[in-house]
């Protein structure tokens, strides 16, 4: 059983949709909704990692937020 874990830090795109970067790995991707992103994640490991390369069994999407007010 894959016991490794990828973690994906998630943030909201400025246009509209997320974008997504791996942490530790040079996976990167985008789309407009939520479904989609997963989907496109699930499609860059896959790319990313060699065949035969035991890649991650468990995928956490961290949901960055950054946020500015003014005081």
């Amino acid at each position: 059983m894959k016991n490794t874990e990828i973690i994906f830090e998630v943030h909201e795109a400025e246009e509209g949709g997320y974008w997504t970067k791996a942490l530790g790995y040079d996976i990167f991707t985008e789309a407009e909704t939520w479904e989609e992103l997963k989907e496109k994640i699930r499609d860059a490991i896959t790319c990313h990692f060699d065949e035969g390369d035991e890649y991650p069994g468990i995928v956490r999407l961290h949901f960055v937020r950054d946020e500015v007010f003014a005081l």
